[in-house]
């Protein structure tokens, strides 16, 4: 259900790390790998600890860190320059990352002035 500023409220599950482990397990079978062996009996729960932590503000509002406005006086261009950020391609769930770049106008805050 949206607030007045269309904020969705959503429920945060968070990672299941057990389920997820035994998922990553199936996964190296159904792909012919042994699970036990020593390079791999680690890695469900190496799995689960890394999607806990790149997963872990997947159900965050972002009004939540958003919604915050300053009136600073000045009505110049606001430019903000190598924003990491990181994700995962929905298709084939392969993590990705880059940087971004955003500029804007920031608005009128005083309505005196026209």
């Amino acid at each position: 259900m949206g607030d007045s500023r269309g904020a969705v409220a959503v429920s945060s599950p968070g990672v299941d790390r057990p389920r997820v482990e035994r998922a990553v397990r199936e996964f190296l079978l159904a792909v012919g790998e042994d699970p036990d062996r020593p390079g791999l009996v680690e890695t469900p729960a190496r799995v689960a600890r890394a999607a806990a932590e790149m997963y872990g503000g997947l159900h965050e509002d972002p009004l939540a860190v958003l919604d915050k406005t300053f009136d600073l006086g000045h009505e110049e261009l606001v430019i903000v320059k190598d924003i990491p950020f990181y994700s995962t391609c929905e298709h084939h769930l392969v993590p990705f990352h880059g940087v971004a770049h955003v500029g804007y106008i920031p608005p009128r805050m005083d309505s005196s002035r026209g």
